[in-house]
């Protein structure tokens, strides 16, 4: 066990190093296209979009598309509702589908995406309220609830229900977004649960949720916040209404079973699928793009029905994921199975956490009665954890500012094995023209509670977490999990010389007085060519290309999905610097 244990540690230290003054060479590998592959569990990408039927033998249930990425602070993917092909945020965090539709006024009306048309949307005669974000941050949308086509990746479901938002003060439009695709489970979705009230008007009621002042407790101006911070529901549950108590013990006192049933008909667009039988495997992977600090990285993609044909499953370190049971607000299980205990979110247990090599502390915020877990969050941009934690790794830099060489590593020990953060992932730049400042993609947030109503989460495991791995979510049995466990795989893809990497890219910024690059690239409609595959067989980025206009992108410029029309999305370097550095003090001094 301690040999094991001193391993770990050595094999934190490696990226940890020294920076020398010499630039040393990066083998490239031979670029090789990544065309329409066929396996025998499916079919990847070139995409032809193929409708399914609920009711027929489906002959392609497996799917992937690339990922579009605003400068690391969003991932989104194409998603066509209706006859409209719109960008959506692709979120592991939250279980709910909406768009901004033609009818929404203010920011989202400016034409910086394309917005959902209402001529082919049936109304369900129902009104969604969400509220998105910790005790800390938050943002709502609101707007009718109904149902039209709704397709991804070559899979399709008619009468899919999502929220035609005309009301939202969330920033999605800013980072090139026209909503937010939650990939979460169905018990932990506003729309399933409101769909399903509506329907059956059981003893369930309908929640009419006040929106909440978002800003009197936010700790960094409402642009940042938005743009940088956790776009969906987090620790407290009150006010994630999901998990309300009396929404929860009204939900509670209806058939298990009936509830289960819907899935296949009104639940979220992938369980659904799953419900359905739809999926060679009921899962899905994704992988992150770095279009900052160094371009490239993972491929951005997005698997649906099985992991990408270049990786085994056997590669992945696979952990369950964490079931609630009634009392902390999960689902009720049948009288025939009561010893079921059925999933919220993608929370999974944490063994450790590291910091540059050292164990670090528990928390002292929370119970040691509630073991320690993430959720693992593709719609959050950073990494968040106990306020007294973070706190600790500040102090250990030095302050929010810091050099950003020697690099510093951050890991998270998950089923036995230790999965760092990369280097190049860790920092950010604070001020253009200082390549040498930075601060730390880290922030602290809500801690959970004993008998309390939220998550039991203590740690979320944003895109600078995801960037370092591919990640495989699989549902099991919505039925019965205990026969098909939910859980999810991870494969570390981080370069045992990453932290001389982010040497050798500080040493090039420095020698060309420039700022390290920083771009967008839009949500492309397949898979984009792949230069090859790196760690465990997951497919590598493609450089990216100049375009006439000095916006860097993939596939030739970023462009309205809508009109073709090219558009900059590019936010200066010096105000988004200028953002972080003042969401870093706000939590320093908040911290401190």
């Amino acid at each position: 066990m301690h040999n094991h244990q001193s391993t770990r540690i050595l094999v934190l230290a490696s990226l940890i190093t020294i920076c020398q003054s010499d630039v040393i060479g990066r083998t490239s590998q031979k670029p090789s296209s990544y065309e329409a592959k066929r396996t025998p569990g499916g079919i990847h990408l070139p995409i032809h979009r193929k409708l399914v039927s609920e009711h027929s033998k489906r002959s392609v249930n497996t799917g992937a598309i690339g990922l579009g990425d605003f400068q690391d602070v969003t991932y989104n993917v194409l998603l066509q509702v209706g006859e409209a092909h719109l960008p959506v945020v692709l979120d592991t965090g939250s279980s709910d589908l909406w768009v901004l539709s033609t009818s929404c006024q203010g920011a989202c009306s400016a034409g910086k995406v394309p917005l959902y048309p209402l001529t082919t949307f049936h109304p369900a005669n129902l009104d969604a309220a969400l509220i998105y974000g910790d005790s800390m941050t938050g943002t709502h949308a609101t707007g009718p609830i109904g149902y039209d086509l709704v397709s991804i990746a070559g899979l399709g479901l008619q009468n899919q229900y999502f929220a035609a938002i005309n009301n939202t003060n969330t920033s999605v439009v800013e980072t090139g977004s026209t909503g937010i695709f939650g990939l979460g489970f169905p018990i932990n979705s506003v729309l399933w649960t409101d769909v399903y009230t509506g329907q059956h008007h059981s003893s369930m009621i309908h929640r009419d949720v006040p929106l909440r002042d978002i800003t009197s407790n936010s700790r960094f101006p409402d642009r940042l916040k938005n743009l940088v911070t956790r776009w969906f529901p987090k620790n407290n549950m009150s006010t994630a209404v999901t998990l309300d108590p009396l929404v929860r013990s009204k939900r509670q006192m209806a058939s298990t079973t009936e509830l289960q049933s819907s899935f296949a008909t009104i639940g979220p667009l992938i369980p659904r699928l799953v419900a359905q039988g739809a999926l060679d495997s009921p899962m899905f992977s994704v992988t992150l793009q770095r279009d900052t600090i160094q371009i490239g990285g993972n491929e951005g993609m997005l698997s649906i029905g099985e992991l990408p044909p270049t990786v085994t499953s056997e590669s992945l370190t696979w952990v369950p994921v964490r079931g609630y049971s009634p009392d902390q607000g999960g689902l009720k299980p049948p009288p025939d199975a009561p010893g079921e205990v059925y999933p919220i979110a993608w929370e999974i247990p944490v063994d450790d956490v590291y910091f540059d090599g050292v164990k670090l502390p528990r928390s002292q915020l929370s119970s040691p009665n509630i073991s320690l877990s993430a959720l693992i969050d593709t719609g959050n941009s950073l990494i968040r954890g106990p306020p007294d934690v973070i706190s600790r790794i500040q102090i250990a830099l030095g302050g929010p500012h810091f050099a950003c060489s020697p690099p510093h590593t951050l890991a998270f020990q998950i089923g036995g094995k230790v999965f760092p953060v990369d280097p190049r992932d860790f920092v950010n730049q604070i001020h253009s023209g200082d390549p040498d400042l930075c601060a730390a993609n880290l922030v602290a947030t809500d801690v959970p509670v004993v008998g309390g109503s939220g998550y039991l989460y203590s740690w979320n495991l944003g895109d600078p977490f995801l960037k370092s791995v591919l990640a495989a979510f699989h549902y099991g049995s919505l039925i019965r999990p205990s026969q098909n466990p939910p859980r999810i795989g991870l494969l570390s893809t981080v370069d045992p010389n990453a932290g001389k990497q982010l040497c050798d890219d500080k040493h090039d910024a420095e020698s060309e007085h420039a700022d390290y690059p920083m771009i967008a690239e839009p949500a492309p409609p397949s898979l984009p060519p792949s230069r090859g595959t790196g760690m465990g067989g997951v497919p590598l980025a493609s450089p990216p290309s100049i375009t006439e206009s000095g916006v860097t992108s993939f596939g030739g410029g970023l462009r309205n999905q809508a009109n073709g029309v090219p558009e900059d999305v590019r936010i200066g370097l010096g105000t988004w610097t200028g953002l972080v550095g003042l969401m870093v003090w706000a939590a320093w001094r908040t911290l401190g």
